[in-house]
């Protein structure tokens, strides 16, 4: 991977995207964030990407923002102080992800949301006039250490290779990403939102991915010896 000196005072907000209509929603919401003085924001749309980690790879080496925000072109931040909570999250150099929704211990599936401590919030808008406000517990502080988090929203301060050569389609990259994470010494949090949520998601209702047992078998063979399931 080419190597860059990475800049501190620039935030990347960067979309998979294969629809205009959701990708204009997202980025009208990003538009509107507050950037601290000082600081730029800039927007990459990935198209085509053959896969989820090869858009964000594509993307994340096209930028040198020191920090990057990877979310799907369906979540809109409605926390217009976003950048500011995430710059003072990061003050601490040893947290390497922040994410909105995730788990404490990943379980034996693998799967974040099978966990038995999750934490986060994320207002859903699945259907026309049906919102729910998906509460999990709140950190004590300001925010809480947690295994892996939900690829809706994921924030980084350092830049790792997404697992290209692993998770060729859509699944389990978000919490690939988490483990890679892990295994280099960086922490992953989840913030408090219990003033209010960061995100609303409008992920359309449909049944799982088959493919998703693909990529879950891909997963458990390569980190499950590292999963320490809460029972």
């Amino acid at each position: 991977m080419k190597k860059q000196s990475l800049d501190a005072k620039k935030i990347a907000f960067i979309t998979c995207v294969n629809s205009d209509w959701w990708y204009s929603e997202c980025r009208l919401y990003l538009e509107h964030l507050k950037i601290p003085a000082g600081m730029t924001a800039e927007f990459i749309d990935v198209r085509d990407a053959a896969s989820m980690t090869a858009g964000y790879n594509r993307a994340m080496k096209s930028s040198d923002a020191k920090y990057k925000i990877y979310l799907h072109q369906d979540t809109f931040v409605v926390n217009k102080n976003l950048v500011a909570d995430l710059l003072k999250i990061f003050a601490d150099e040893s947290i390497g992800v922040v994410g909105v929704i995730g788990c404490v211990n990943l379980p034996e599936t693998g799967v974040w949301w099978d966990g038995m401590r999750t934490y986060g919030r994320v207002l859903h808008a699945c259907e026309p006039e049906s919102v729910v406000d998906s509460e999990c517990n709140e950190p004590d502080g300001d925010y809480q250490e947690v295994e892996s988090v939900d690829g809706l929203f994921l924030a980084t301060q350092y830049d790792l290779p997404w697992r290209e050569d692993l998770f060729d389609g859509w699944h389990l990259y978000d919490t690939s990403l988490c483990k890679e994470m892990g295994r280099a010494g960086y922490k992953v949090v989840v913030p408090n939102q219990s003033k209010d949520f960061w995100c609303i998601h409008c992920p359309k209702e449909k049944p799982l991915d088959p493919k998703y047992r693909r990529y879950q078998k891909i997963f458990l063979r390569e980190y499950g010896a590292e999963l320490n399931p809460e029972v």
